[in-house]
């Protein structure tokens, strides 16, 4: 497997960024020229501190103008503005992918800003914790998880990096943006949703309830809610720009939670217990495919 990259630029350096700079520094012999950039300039000083990238940049432009590969890592609400600000300085033949979680709105910002020469292979690590910025990145966050590519797996350039993300450790796998961001909206944007409106309701109780629901928090309620603790704007961007896709799954959640309503209400003890019987082995078909999430193993 040859990776066909020299020079790879990163642009932004939160948690996907800065994982996938470790990764290019732990995971090849080949040594890349690897350039970085960050609107935070507190984001470029530990970069910078960590040593592992040839040159941080202050300025974008000087940052992706020789680069053979760049890839977008910012929130999915910026990559027009983005793409925009790198289209007068690409070189003939570079490859731009993005690191986003969703797809259509990906593809709608940024397709009018590829000049002729240069192509545009959208991506998305389905990889995480809910943790954020240059700090959090490891090396080994890609391993053994879905990295989906949005092209005809023919094309060569999806192949080059495809190579690359299997170096990386990932799955790549192959869908168009529509169905990408449908499976999304399941499978990582209503989790998250659902994990915010919990930590709502319980901000929203009497301040004594308040006090001891915090206080008390359980193990599952801990567990479940710590994707609330994920990058507020990532998020924002994530819903406004999947709002479709994330409102019809929402919709037939709904259902389900009325219908279980309705089961509690009757006290209907056997319909309840074969629908948890039935999800914890759809549960337990996910750990077997080893796709739960990262357990956070840095502290």
């Amino acid at each position: 497997m040859t990776v066909q990259f020299n020079n790879i630029t990163i642009i932004g350096l939160g948690l996907i960024g800065s994982s996938i700079l470790h990764a290019l520094n732990v995971k090849f012999d080949k040594k890349f020229n690897i350039s970085v950039y960050d609107t935070n300039s507190n984001h470029r000083k530990i970069i910078k501190k960590m040593n592992i990238a040839n040159i941080v940049y202050s300025k974008i432009n000087k940052a992706v103008e020789n680069a053979d590969l760049i890839i977008l890592a910012v929130p999915v609400g910026s990559m027009g503005d983005v793409a925009k600000q790198i289209k007068p300085f690409l070189k003939k033949g570079a490859i731009i992918t993005d690191t986003g979680s969703t797809k259509l709105s990906v593809v709608r910002d940024i397709k009018s800003f590829i000049p002729s020469g240069v192509f545009f292979i959208p991506s998305h690590p389905l990889a995480g914790t809910e943790h954020s910025g240059p700090e959090s990145g490891f090396a080994s966050l890609f391993e053994n998880r879905y990295w989906i590519i949005v092209s005809n797996k023919e094309d060569k350039n999806a192949i080059k990096l495809q190579n690359l993300f299997e170096k990386f450790g990932a799955n790549v796998e192959y869908m168009d943006a529509e169905y990408h961001d449908k499976i999304l909206a399941i499978t990582s944007h209503l989790p998250h949703l659902i994990a915010y409106t919990i930590v709502g309701t319980a901000n929203d109780l009497e301040i004594d309830l308040k006090n001891d629901v915090i206080r008390f928090s359980a193990t599952g309620f801990r567990d479940f809610t710590r994707l609330a603790s994920s990058d507020p704007t990532m998020w924002r961007d994530v819903f406004i720009n999947n709002s479709e896709a994330v409102l019809e799954m929402l919709q037939r959640f709904n259902e389900d939670i009325g219908l279980l309503q309705k089961l509690i209400r009757k006290k209907n003890s056997k319909e309840l217990y074969e629908f948890f019987v039935t999800t914890k082995k759809i549960r337990s078909k996910i750990i077997d495919a080893g796709q739960h999430e990262w357990e956070d193993t840095k502290n």
